[in-house]
């Protein structure tokens, strides 16, 4: 290996952020192609002392790259550059990439936006919007919006709630969120990566908690010193659980004797295909949970719309970090929004979507079953992707690149963890039609076989 790493040392950052800036920079040098795949870096003794710096922030650092996929760890072989294919590494926007077939999880079938109705509730809605609604918006969100919220919440995700907080997106949300929490806060393992970086962003250390088939380990996360924890507990992401009914209170009793923060993110429970979703953990307890919710898996992650249901205690102070932020979220597109969901636009896009997913589901696992029968669908009928176990011993991160060099996009499980686990894809079915799924299953085979 050419690179001369004591280059970086004038780029970390002073104090506790040393690991982000030697994370950073390794970050950087693999995007820019300075690290190529398969690059074997010094083993976390040496960089430390070629860098200056503690061992630990190296260790820490490769920890999280290997997370995020940047980097790959083997026993025996150290740690290498991974293979990230044409789409860019896991959490990174990747240049334009015409996919043969576009597995990503995490994506609403776009074309079936409801365009017509979407224009139709724009333009009701500024017919209808009073002249002083034009100025600055309210920076907890437009008022017949949050009511409307608050009567949905109720009516499908049993939500006690009095009103909401408007926000650009669940990451906005999260953000406001992160902001009120000290110390410590506790995330499942495994989870989205998107998350956690927003968390470190804010200057708080994240604690990882194992999750096994009844979802988060309450009993592990009560050993940790957090006061907050951020779950997924209608489906978790990625492997698809519903928290079980007694780790539901248990995780509530936690909250309670430790005064503590649960931050529910129930980003696609509308989607459930084989039941009714359980109601919101929210509803168990109001005043130590945090709902956030988010437009993005059911009409588009473009329009930026989400919202936050908070304790009473916190709502003051999440309202002003939002008009601090950016002075609120834009009026016009939630004015359209409030009318899409008083007229019953959003209803009947779900019932659309809801019957469209469970057919294209069925399609994919029907032809995994048929191509890849040793491989085991994980997690619940619901949401917009499905976890396939591979047979152990696979490795999932080199088949996710070599399925890359044919145009199928899809996500290893390795891309989602911190420590190691069985191998598995994340594929997102929303996108593809079933005829599309089905193909896009058989060149999986084909590659995973050969």
């Amino acid at each position: 290996m050419t690179t001369n790493w004591t280059t970086f040392r004038e780029l970390l950052l002073p104090g506790h952020q040393r690991r982000r800036g030697v994370e950073a920079e390794l970050r950087r040098g693999i995007r820019d192609g300075r690290l190529p795949p398969g690059t074997r870096l010094p083993s976390s003794r040496d960089l430390a002392t070629q860098l200056g710096v503690a061992r630990g922030t190296v260790t820490s650092a490769y920890t999280q790259l290997v997370a995020e996929g940047y980097l790959t760890t083997r026993r025996g072989s150290g740690t290498t550059v991974a293979s990230l294919g044409p789409a860019g590494a896991c959490g990174v926007p990747a240049p334009p990439q015409r996919w043969r077939y576009n597995l990503r999880p995490g994506l609403p079938a776009l074309g079936a936006f409801p365009r017509a109705e979407w224009v139709a509730a724009h333009r009701s809605a500024l017919a209808e919007l009073p002249d002083d609604d034009l100025a600055y918006p309210d920076p907890a969100g437009f008022l017949g919006l949050r009511k409307e919220i608050v009567d949905y919440l109720a009516r499908v995700r049993a939500v006690v709630a009095k009103d909401a907080v408007i926000t650009n997106g669940a990451a906005d949300g999260l953000q406001l969120t992160a902001r009120i929490v000290n110390g410590s806060i506790a995330i499942e393992e495994p989870s989205h990566f998107g998350g956690e970086n927003m968390l470190r962003s804010h200057g708080l250390e994240t604690v990882a908690v194992p999750v096994d088939d009844k979802g988060i380990r309450v009993d592990l996360l009560s050993k940790t010193d957090c006061k907050a924890v951020l779950v997924t507990a209608a489906h978790q992401f990625p492997l698809g659980m519903v928290l079980h009914p007694e780790r539901r209170r248990a995780l509530v009793e936690w909250a309670r004797e430790r005064d503590a923060l649960i931050i529910e993110d129930d980003y696609d429970a509308e989607h459930r295909y084989d039941r009714p979703a359980l109601g919101a953990l929210q509803a168990l307890a109001p005043d130590h949970v945090v709902y956030q919710g988010t437009t993005s898996k059911v009409l588009a992650p473009a329009l930026r719309l989400g919202w936050l249901v908070v304790p009473e205690r916190l709502r003051e102070g999440i309202v002003q970090r939002k008009q601090y932020n950016d002075m609120g979220t834009g009026t016009i597109p939630q004015a359209a929004f409030a009318h899409l969901l008083r007229t019953g636009g959003y209803d009947r896009h779900l019932r659309r979507t809801r019957a469209l997913y469970r057919k294209r589901r069925d399609a994919l696992l029907e032809a995994v079953a048929e191509h890849l029968p040793a491989w085991q669908p994980i997690g619940v009928a619901a949401g917009l992707h499905v976890v396939l176990r591979m047979p152990d011993g696979t490795d999932d991160l080199a088949l996710k690149s070599r399925l890359a060099e044919r145009g199928v996009h899809v996500w290893a499980l390795a891309q989602y963890t911190r420590t190691p686990m069985w191998p598995g894809l994340v594929l997102g079915y929303a996108s593809l039609t079933p005829d599309r799924l089905r193909e896009a299953v058989r060149e999986i085979a084909d590659v995973a076989v050969a």
